[in-house]
């Protein structure tokens, strides 16, 4: 696996639409960046014979393409006007557990009703102790199945006052998509750690965690979902053309808290994300570290024939490397963006290479040089972020293989030192290189083979954010600082349970 961090997931909904196990099949295609371990959709259905709600769902462990392979499976098995869908990569609960793959379906006293879950849950532990008491019985080891239960253990009387009971008792990162036998709901979390977009087509309406699940079947991007805005979409809010609005109280005084890493490496670079298109931050990523690191700064072999070249690891660093190499063509240094590295695209997660069990081959199976780019140049790589290290250590040994004169590493985000326990997946701490060798950033240099590295620093990260940015919401940098905006109840780690 390449060495970089791990969203938890990506979600999508639909109300009212003729094609809504399509449009949610299509929305999970464009968001499968943000999971690749399982997929799953559920619709429902009111079967007018028999006179009853029903709600249909298919998934499994696997790609998008692979999970819904069957035409069949959208077109017959899944029927119904509304849907949810959901792509996993497991933070909380085992990858390996078939009862981990979302969204979560249930029938209760008040109808049936499915969830997907974006995030993570900071007081998981507590909860699933307080039920564990009570004798309440799991069927996965999820943080998710603990806001069912919240749901369904409520006392008030009405479907809807007991999601809004079972969401005032959840603390931590979470954006849901919840559907009823008659509605869709879509959270976001006081804090808004993860992004949570409007959007329409035809007349109905969709979400999506990202802008691009709406590009990929022509929907309008209406507005991103406020922070601790629950939106009730139903019959009614389609008849207003307004669906109706609850607000959710944060429980700590942090205010929001806009994961910072979305832009940096998360999102895709067509979405538009927290307000923002996610290109233009990256260019301005790019720009500061051109502001805080010029290249007369760091080449140390100058040559009058062949200009510096900054090459970037494709795909997340790209737009960062175009806005490097441009912003040091405006303060007048001499240099040029080049594609030195070629991934490719069709390496599964599986892959397997034959006699051959090296990460070395692992990483040469994604990526390869273009040597006749490299040879003799002084390369700058741009990177988003370095996590242990040992993918930028193999992609380093690679150029080197094509002879350049000196390669220079540069990264558009601070030196990653924190977990996360929002939703994102990092290793733990002691792995983490800048921990390793105590944020020496000479030492960390010569671990990957380098020439020198630079990282842009944590004020630098922020300023061009909200530069680029001028929304009135704040980011989360506990993974490079360590200010965690929301206590955690430590517990939100992997389960003890886990079925493996």
């Amino acid at each position: 696996m390449i060495d970089k961090p791990h969203d938890y997931c990506g979600i999508f909904g639909v109300f009212d639409h003729p094609d809504a196990s399509l449009l949610t099949y299509y929305g999970l295609h464009a968001l499968q960046h943000r999971g690749q371990e399982s997929a799953g959709i559920v619709t429902t259905w009111f079967d007018e014979e028999k006179q009853r709600h029903s709600m249909p769902m298919h998934k499994d462990f696997g790609l998008v393409l692979n999970v819904f392979d069957d035409p069949d499976i959208l077109k017959n098995a899944l029927k119904g006007r509304s849907a949810i869908g959901h792509n996993r990569y497991s933070t909380s609960g085992s990858s390996k557990n078939p009862t981990n793959i979302q969204p979560f379906r249930v029938h209760y006293s008040k109808g049936n009703l499915a969830i997907g879950h974006n995030g993570n849950l900071t007081n998981a532990r507590q909860l699933r102790d307080r039920f564990t008491e009570q004798g309440i019985l799991f069927q996965s080891t999820s943080d998710t199945e603990l806001i069912l239960h919240l749901i369904s253990q409520s006392r008030k009387p009405t479907q809807m006052e007991q999601i809004l009971d079972a969401l005032d008792q959840i603390e931590g990162a979470y954006c849901l998509v919840i559907l009823t036998d008659d509605k869709l709901v879509a959270v976001r979390d006081p804090n808004g750690f993860r992004p949570l977009a409007l959007g329409m087509i035809n007349g109905s309406y969709v979400v999506a965690s990202e802008t691009c699940a709406f590009d990929i079947s022509n929907a309008e991007y209406i507005r991103d979902i406020e922070p601790g805005e629950v939106l009730v979409i139903d019959r009614e809010a389609a008849d207003r053309k307004e669906p109706k609005t609850y607000r959710l109280q944060a429980k700590t005084g942090t205010g929001t808290s806009q994961c910072i890493f979305e832009y940096v490496y998360f999102s895709r670079p067509d979405s538009k994300i927290f307000g923002e298109n996610v290109d233009k931050i990256r260019r301005n990523l790019g720009k500061h570290l051109a502001k805080e690191h010029p290249l007369d700064q760091i080449i140390q072999k100058p040559d009058s024939e062949y200009r510096p070249i900054v090459i970037s690891v494709p795909d997340s660093s790209n737009t960062a490397a175009l806005g490097y190499a441009h912003e040091n063509q405006k303060m007048g240094y001499d240099c040029k963006y080049d594609i030195g590295l070629i991934r490719n695209h069709y390496v599964g997660r599986t892959f397997i290479s034959p006699g051959q069990k090296s990460r070395d081959q692992k990483v040469r199976t994604k990526f390869n040089t273009v040597r006749g780019v490299l040879e003799g140049r002084s390369v700058i790589i741009v990177d988003d972020s370095i996590v242990r290290g040992t993918t930028s250590r193999y992609l380093v040994d690679m150029i080197r293989e094509a002879n350049p004169k000196e390669i220079h590493f540069l990264v558009s985000s601070p030196p990653i030192t924190h977990p996360c326990f929002y939703g994102m997946d990092f290793p733990d701490p002691e792995e983490l290189i800048a921990n390793r060798f105590e944020k020496n950033i000479d030492e960390i240099a010569a671990s990957i083979g380098v020439d020198s590295l630079r990282y842009l620093s944590a004020e630098g990260l922020v300023e061009a954010v909200k530069e680029s940015n001028d929304s009135h919401h704040n980011y989360c940098t506990a993974c490079f600082t360590g200010k965690y905006p929301v206590p955690v109840n430590f517990g939100v780690e992997k389960e003890e349970n886990e079925i493996v």
